[in-house]
Protein backbone atom coordinates (compact mmCIF):
# COMPACT_ATOMS: atom_id res chain seq x y z
CA UNK A 1 0.00 0.00 0.00
CA UNK A 2 2.90 2.52 0.83
CA UNK A 3 4.13 1.80 -2.38
CA UNK A 4 1.50 2.18 -4.40
CA UNK A 5 0.37 5.43 -2.52
CA UNK A 6 4.06 6.97 -3.12
CA UNK A 7 3.97 5.98 -6.64
CA UNK A 8 0.51 7.72 -7.20
CA UNK A 9 1.32 11.21 -5.15
CA UNK A 10 4.85 11.00 -7.28
CA UNK A 11 2.66 10.79 -10.67
CA UNK A 12 0.57 13.36 -9.03
CA UNK A 13 3.03 15.77 -8.22
CA UNK A 14 4.44 15.67 -11.59
CA UNK A 15 1.48 15.94 -13.36
CA UNK A 16 1.30 19.39 -10.98
CA UNK A 17 4.53 20.38 -11.69
CA UNK A 18 4.15 19.97 -15.50
CA UNK A 19 0.62 22.42 -14.92
CA UNK A 20 2.71 24.75 -13.15
CA UNK A 21 5.58 24.89 -15.84
CA UNK A 22 3.17 25.82 -18.77
CA UNK A 23 1.39 28.71 -16.72
CA UNK A 24 4.88 30.32 -15.57
CA UNK A 25 6.08 30.05 -19.69
CA UNK A 26 2.50 31.00 -20.97
CA UNK A 27 0.59 32.92 -18.78
CA UNK A 28 -0.68 35.63 -21.07
CA UNK A 29 -2.14 33.17 -24.07
CA UNK A 30 -5.62 33.93 -24.34
CA UNK A 31 -8.10 30.87 -24.47
CA UNK A 32 -11.10 31.25 -27.18
CA UNK A 33 -14.08 30.50 -25.75
CA UNK A 34 -15.56 27.61 -27.94
CA UNK A 35 -18.57 26.25 -26.24
CA UNK A 36 -18.75 23.07 -28.47
CA UNK A 37 -15.60 21.44 -26.86
CA UNK A 38 -17.17 21.98 -23.72
CA UNK A 39 -21.06 20.77 -24.65
CA UNK A 40 -19.73 17.48 -25.82
CA UNK A 41 -20.17 16.79 -22.49
CA UNK A 42 -22.75 18.64 -21.31
CA UNK A 43 -25.31 15.94 -20.68
CA UNK A 44 -22.86 14.78 -18.08
CA UNK A 45 -23.29 17.83 -16.24
CA UNK A 46 -27.03 18.27 -15.27
CA UNK A 47 -28.50 19.22 -11.88
CA UNK A 48 -31.08 16.72 -10.67
CA UNK A 49 -32.12 18.48 -7.50
CA UNK A 50 -32.62 22.08 -6.52
CA UNK A 51 -30.46 24.71 -4.65
CA UNK A 52 -32.89 26.85 -2.62
CA UNK A 53 -30.55 28.54 -0.86
CA UNK A 54 -28.75 29.80 -4.02
CA UNK A 55 -32.49 30.71 -5.65
CA UNK A 56 -33.30 32.68 -2.39
CA UNK A 57 -29.93 34.53 -2.81
CA UNK A 58 -30.28 35.43 -6.73
CA UNK A 59 -33.89 36.47 -6.32
CA UNK A 60 -33.78 38.34 -2.96
CA UNK A 61 -30.51 39.83 -2.25
CA UNK A 62 -29.63 40.10 -5.93
CA UNK A 63 -26.05 38.58 -5.50
CA UNK A 64 -24.91 35.22 -5.29
CA UNK A 65 -21.48 34.24 -3.06
CA UNK A 66 -19.86 30.95 -3.85
CA UNK A 67 -17.00 29.09 -1.81
CA UNK A 68 -15.11 26.08 -4.04
CA UNK A 69 -13.59 23.94 -1.36
CA UNK A 70 -11.02 21.12 -2.67
CA UNK A 71 -7.26 20.20 -3.51
CA UNK A 72 -4.89 20.98 -5.81
CA UNK A 73 -6.56 20.40 -8.99
CA UNK A 74 -9.24 23.29 -8.27
CA UNK A 75 -6.28 25.48 -9.13
CA UNK A 76 -3.57 26.42 -11.74
CA UNK A 77 -0.69 26.88 -10.45
CA UNK A 78 2.26 30.14 -11.65
CA UNK A 79 1.53 33.74 -12.57
CA UNK A 80 -2.41 34.20 -14.02
CA UNK A 81 -2.88 30.65 -12.78
CA UNK A 82 -6.13 31.59 -10.72
CA UNK A 83 -7.78 33.52 -13.06
CA UNK A 84 -7.76 30.95 -15.49
CA UNK A 85 -8.97 28.17 -13.14
CA UNK A 86 -12.21 26.68 -13.22
CA UNK A 87 -13.43 28.65 -9.83
CA UNK A 88 -12.56 31.63 -11.85
CA UNK A 89 -13.79 30.50 -14.94
CA UNK A 90 -17.31 29.61 -12.75
CA UNK A 91 -17.64 33.62 -11.77
CA UNK A 92 -16.93 34.41 -15.39
CA UNK A 93 -19.76 31.95 -16.60
CA UNK A 94 -22.24 32.94 -14.08
CA UNK A 95 -21.85 36.76 -14.69
CA UNK A 96 -22.15 36.00 -18.19
CA UNK A 97 -25.30 34.53 -17.60
CA UNK A 98 -26.92 37.02 -14.76
CA UNK A 99 -25.61 40.22 -15.76
CA UNK A 100 -28.20 41.78 -13.33
CA UNK A 101 -26.13 39.63 -10.63
CA UNK A 102 -23.34 40.52 -8.11
CA UNK A 103 -20.99 36.85 -8.54
CA UNK A 104 -18.48 36.32 -6.13
CA UNK A 105 -17.03 32.75 -6.16
CA UNK A 106 -14.02 32.57 -3.42
CA UNK A 107 -11.63 29.27 -3.21
CA UNK A 108 -10.51 27.77 0.29
CA UNK A 109 -8.03 25.40 -1.75
CA UNK A 110 -4.78 23.49 -0.24
CA UNK A 111 -3.61 20.30 -2.05
CA UNK A 112 -3.27 16.96 -0.29
CA UNK A 113 -6.22 17.54 2.09
CA UNK A 114 -8.60 14.94 2.75
CA UNK A 115 -12.66 15.27 2.71
CA UNK A 116 -12.46 14.69 6.67
CA UNK A 117 -9.89 17.58 7.14
CA UNK A 118 -12.29 20.12 4.96
CA UNK A 119 -15.14 19.21 7.19
CA UNK A 120 -13.30 20.32 10.08
CA UNK A 121 -13.22 24.08 8.66
CA UNK A 122 -16.30 24.19 7.55
CA UNK A 123 -18.12 26.15 10.59
CA UNK A 124 -15.51 28.33 10.65
CA UNK A 125 -15.88 29.49 6.64
CA UNK A 126 -19.10 29.42 7.07
CA UNK A 127 -19.44 31.86 9.38
CA UNK A 128 -16.56 34.31 8.28
CA UNK A 129 -17.75 33.91 4.04
CA UNK A 130 -21.62 33.37 4.50
CA UNK A 131 -21.59 31.70 1.14
CA UNK A 132 -25.07 30.45 -0.51
CA UNK A 133 -23.36 27.61 -2.46
CA UNK A 134 -20.71 25.61 -1.61
CA UNK A 135 -18.96 23.24 -4.48
CA UNK A 136 -16.96 20.40 -2.58
CA UNK A 137 -14.50 18.87 -4.58
CA UNK A 138 -12.86 15.80 -2.88
CA UNK A 139 -12.23 12.00 -3.84
CA UNK A 140 -8.63 12.27 -5.08
CA UNK A 141 -6.71 12.97 -1.44
CA UNK A 142 -8.72 10.04 0.26
CA UNK A 143 -8.34 7.41 -2.45
CA UNK A 144 -4.43 7.92 -2.60
CA UNK A 145 -4.35 8.37 1.03
CA UNK A 146 -6.14 4.92 1.46
CA UNK A 147 -9.20 6.02 3.44
CA UNK A 148 -11.78 3.57 4.15
CA UNK A 149 -14.52 4.35 1.49
CA UNK A 150 -16.85 4.02 4.15
CA UNK A 151 -15.41 6.49 6.12
CA UNK A 152 -15.26 8.51 3.33
CA UNK A 153 -19.10 8.38 2.35
CA UNK A 154 -20.05 9.09 6.32
CA UNK A 155 -17.45 11.85 6.13
CA UNK A 156 -19.80 13.30 3.34
CA UNK A 157 -22.83 12.94 4.81
CA UNK A 158 -21.56 14.89 7.89
CA UNK A 159 -19.78 17.56 5.92
CA UNK A 160 -23.26 18.34 3.96
CA UNK A 161 -25.22 18.07 7.55
CA UNK A 162 -22.61 21.13 8.44
CA UNK A 163 -22.82 23.29 5.08
CA UNK A 164 -26.69 23.11 5.10
CA UNK A 165 -26.75 23.56 8.87
CA UNK A 166 -24.61 26.73 8.23
CA UNK A 167 -27.10 27.93 5.22
CA UNK A 168 -25.30 26.97 2.24
CA UNK A 169 -26.31 24.62 -0.45
CA UNK A 170 -23.76 22.14 -1.38
CA UNK A 171 -22.59 21.00 -5.32
CA UNK A 172 -20.43 17.56 -4.94
CA UNK A 173 -17.40 17.90 -7.53
CA UNK A 174 -15.94 14.43 -7.59
CA UNK A 175 -11.97 13.49 -8.68
CA UNK A 176 -10.39 14.76 -12.51
CA UNK A 177 -9.76 12.06 -15.20
CA UNK A 178 -6.89 10.85 -16.07
CA UNK A 179 -5.84 7.99 -18.43
CA UNK A 180 -1.88 8.21 -16.78
CA UNK A 181 -3.22 7.73 -13.47
CA UNK A 182 -6.28 5.84 -13.83
CA UNK A 183 -5.13 2.45 -13.48
CA UNK A 184 -2.31 3.75 -10.70
CA UNK A 185 -5.62 4.87 -8.12
CA UNK A 186 -8.34 3.34 -6.73
CA UNK A 187 -10.94 6.10 -7.25
CA UNK A 188 -14.18 4.34 -8.38
CA UNK A 189 -15.21 3.27 -4.98
CA UNK A 190 -15.19 6.89 -4.06
CA UNK A 191 -16.67 8.25 -6.98
CA UNK A 192 -19.56 5.49 -6.49
CA UNK A 193 -19.71 6.66 -2.36
CA UNK A 194 -19.97 10.42 -3.54
CA UNK A 195 -22.97 9.61 -6.20
CA UNK A 196 -24.57 7.75 -3.45
CA UNK A 197 -24.85 10.49 -0.85
CA UNK A 198 -25.81 12.59 -3.70
CA UNK A 199 -28.93 10.72 -4.32
CA UNK A 200 -29.68 10.06 -0.51
CA UNK A 201 -29.12 13.63 0.12
CA UNK A 202 -30.31 14.97 -3.15
CA UNK A 203 -27.18 17.04 -3.64
CA UNK A 204 -26.38 17.96 -7.04
CA UNK A 205 -23.11 16.39 -7.99
CA UNK A 206 -20.73 18.05 -11.16
CA UNK A 207 -19.44 14.38 -12.28
CA UNK A 208 -16.20 15.35 -13.33
CA UNK A 209 -14.56 12.32 -13.55
CA UNK A 210 -17.56 11.31 -16.33
CA UNK A 211 -17.01 14.52 -18.22
CA UNK A 212 -13.15 14.15 -18.78
CA UNK A 213 -13.39 10.97 -19.45
CA UNK A 214 -15.93 11.53 -22.26
CA UNK A 215 -13.96 14.20 -23.37
CA UNK A 216 -10.91 11.73 -23.36
CA UNK A 217 -12.90 8.85 -24.99
CA UNK A 218 -14.16 11.38 -28.04
CA UNK A 219 -10.69 13.08 -28.49
CA UNK A 220 -12.22 16.51 -27.96
CA UNK A 221 -8.96 16.90 -25.45
CA UNK A 222 -5.64 15.23 -25.21
CA UNK A 223 -5.70 13.97 -21.51
CA UNK A 224 -2.30 12.42 -21.69
CA UNK A 225 -0.38 15.36 -23.00
CA UNK A 226 -3.17 17.98 -21.54
CA UNK A 227 -0.48 18.47 -18.56
CA UNK A 228 2.14 20.35 -21.07
CA UNK A 229 -0.14 22.49 -22.79
CA UNK A 230 -1.31 25.37 -21.31
CA UNK A 231 -4.21 26.18 -23.86
CA UNK A 232 -5.25 22.61 -23.05
CA UNK A 233 -5.33 22.74 -19.18
CA UNK A 234 -6.60 26.35 -19.44
CA UNK A 235 -9.83 25.61 -21.64
CA UNK A 236 -10.50 22.09 -19.80
CA UNK A 237 -10.79 24.72 -16.93
CA UNK A 238 -13.06 27.27 -18.66
CA UNK A 239 -15.23 24.17 -20.06
CA UNK A 240 -15.57 23.10 -16.31
CA UNK A 241 -16.25 26.51 -15.49
CA UNK A 242 -19.31 26.72 -18.15
CA UNK A 243 -20.32 23.11 -17.48
CA UNK A 244 -20.61 24.35 -13.67
CA UNK A 245 -22.22 27.41 -14.40
CA UNK A 246 -25.30 25.41 -16.16
CA UNK A 247 -25.72 22.93 -13.27
CA UNK A 248 -26.03 25.87 -10.79
CA UNK A 249 -28.86 27.48 -12.95
CA UNK A 250 -30.42 24.34 -13.29
CA UNK A 251 -30.35 23.78 -9.71
CA UNK A 252 -32.10 26.96 -9.25
CA UNK A 253 -34.59 26.85 -12.06
CA UNK A 254 -35.62 23.45 -10.18
CA UNK A 255 -35.81 25.36 -6.57
CA UNK A 256 -38.04 27.79 -8.49
CA UNK A 257 -40.25 25.19 -9.71
CA UNK A 258 -41.00 23.46 -6.65
CA UNK A 259 -41.16 27.12 -4.83
CA UNK A 260 -43.63 27.52 -7.21
CA UNK A 261 -45.92 25.07 -8.42
CA UNK A 262 -48.11 25.91 -11.23
CA UNK A 263 -51.20 28.50 -10.57
CA UNK A 264 -48.77 30.34 -8.19
CA UNK A 265 -47.03 33.47 -8.60
CA UNK A 266 -43.89 32.69 -9.89
CA UNK A 267 -40.16 33.95 -8.63
CA UNK A 268 -38.24 36.85 -10.47
CA UNK A 269 -36.14 35.67 -12.70
CA UNK A 270 -32.71 36.91 -13.09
Amino acid sequence: MREWTAVAVAVMTCVGAAFAAAIAFGAGSAVAAESADCAVAAHLAVAEYPLPRVAAAMDQAGGLDILVMGAGSSTLAGPGGADLAYPAQLQAALSKRSPALKIKVATNVRTRRSAAEMVEGFEKLLMEQKPALVVWQSGTVDAITGVDPEEYRLTLEEGVEKLRGGGADVIFMNMQYSPRTESMIAIQAYADNMRLVAHQLEVPLFDRLAVMRQWSELGTFDLTGATKKLETAARIHQCIGELLADLVLDGVKIAREQANPPNSSPAPSR
